[in-house]
C-alpha cells in the first residue's frame, strides 16, 4: 500500500473502524444467540411433532427452518453495519483516486447495448452494484458491477443460476470511433456455427481476421468496416485486453469500439467474480486486508484504463498495415 492510502487508512478509516468494533462484537452475539433460540424452538417443534406421530418431513423442516429463521433475524443489524463500512470504505478510497462512488448505478449505462451485441447473456433477474466514476488522462469512465441470473425449473421447481457476475467499464476513448467493432470470444470449432447464427441486433457486422495468432486463438472479431477496426484493434491493444483479464483474475473479457454516443465509446465486460467487498464481518473491522484488498482491486482497474487508452505506440499503425 503505497504512502496516499496509507495516511487515508491510519489518519480516517482504521480510527472509524475502532469506534465501531464495540457493536460489531454485540451484533456477532446477538446473531449466535438468536441463532440458538432458534435452534432450541426447532428442537422443542421437532420433538413436539414426533411426539405426535407426524410424517419425517415436517420434522425435518422444524429442525431446519427455525434456526435458520433465527440466523437471518439475528444477522439484521450484522448486515447493516457491513453496507455501511463498505459504502465507507469504497467511498473513501475512490475519493483517494479522484473519483466517485455510489453503492449503486442511477441507471446501469450501456446494458442493453452489450446485449444487443451479443456481449452479455439474456437474464432473468438482474442486480447492479458498486459505480465507480471519474476521469483518466481527460478520458470519462464509469464502471459497475452487475449479477445476471437465469431462471430454470426442474422436476416443477424453479431456481435461478448465475450466467455472468463481473464488471461492465464504459470509456470514453480518446482516438476517434466510427463504426461499430465487437470482440467476442474465440469458440473454437464452433465459429463457423456461431458465425452464421450470430446476430448484433439491427446492425450487419462482419467477421474480421487478426493477424497476431496470439489473439486470433483468444477473441473474435467483427465490424462494419475492415479498415477502421484494423486501426482501433493494434498490437498492443489487444495485449492490454488480455492484461485486463489476467490482473482481475477474471475470465472472458470481451469488448466492443462504439460510435453510436456520438463522441464514441470503448464497452468492455469481464467476468470477475464479486469485487470490492469488505469481507467477513466475524473478524475485527481494523484487520488492514478490508482496506488494501478493495485498495488492489480498484487500483488494477484504473491502472489498465490507463494502459487502454494510452496512445499507440509510434509507427504501430503503419507497422500494422504493411503486415
Amino acid at each position: 500500500m503505497d504512502e496516499r492510502f496509507q495516511a487515508v487508512w491510519t489518519e480516517k478509516l482504521e480510527p472509524w473502524l475502532a469506534g465501531l468494533e464495540a457493536d460489531r462484537k454485540r451484533f456477532v452475539g446477538r446473531r449466535w444467540m438468536w441463532l440458538g433460540g432458534g435452534a432450541a424452538l426447532g428442537g422443542g417443534l421437532a420433538t413436539v411433532l414426533a411426539a405426535n406421530n407426524a410424517e419425517g418431513m415436517p420434522v425435518v423442516m422444524a429442525l431446519v427452518l427455525a434456526p435458520l429463521l433465527g440466523y437471518v433475524i439475528g444477522s439484521h443489524a450484522l448486515h447493516a453495519m457491513s453496507k455501511r463500512v463498505k459504502a465507507e470504505l469504497n467511498t473513501t478510497i475512490a475519493e483517494a483516486l479522484g473519483l466517485a462512488y455510489s453503492p449503486k448505478p442511477y441507471s446501469p449505462s450501456r446494458f442493453d447495448r452489450l446485449r444487443e451485441f451479443g456481449l452479455l447473456p439474456s437474464s432473468d433477474r438482474r442486480k447492479f452494484e458498486d459505480h465507480f466514476s471519474g476521469a483518466r488522462d481527460g478520458c470519462e469512465f464509469e464502471l459497475y458491477e452487475a449479477h445476471l441470473e437465469q431462471r430454470r425449473r426442474s422436476n416443477k421447481r424453479t431456481y435461478y443460476v448465475t450466467v455472468f457476475r463481473g464488471v461492465i467499464i464504459r470509456i470514453n476513448f480518446p482516438r476517434k470511433v466510427e463504426g461499430i467493432t465487437v470482440i467476442t470470444r474465440d469458440a473454437g470449432w464452433f465459429n463457423g456455427v456461431q458465425s452464421f447464427a450470430r446476430g448484433f441486433g439491427a446492425h450487419k457486422l462482419e467477421r474480421i481476421g487478426l493477424v497476431d495468432p496470439t489473439f486470433e486463438k483468444a477473441f473474435e472479431v467483427y465490424g462494419n468496416d475492415q479498415v477502421l477496426a484494423r486501426y482501433m484493434l493494434t498490437p498492443s491493444f489487444m495485449e492490454r485486453l488480455l492484461a485486463l483479464e489476467t490482473s482481475l483474475n477474471g475470465k472472458k473479457v470481451r469488448a466492443a469500439f462504439d460510435a453510436d454516443s456520438g463522441e464514441g465509446e470503448l464497452l468492455i465486460a469481464a467476468e470477475t467474480g464479486n469485487l470490492f467487498e469488505v469481507g467477513s464481518m466475524s473478524k475485527p473491522l481494523t484487520e488492514p486486508g478490508r482496506f488494501s484488498r478493495v485498495v488492489e482491486e480498484l487500483d488494477h482497474i484504473t491502472g489498465l484504463i490507463d494502459l487502454l487508452i494510452a496512445p499507440a505506440q509510434l509507427g504501430e499503425h503503419e507497422a500494422r498495415q504493411g503486415q
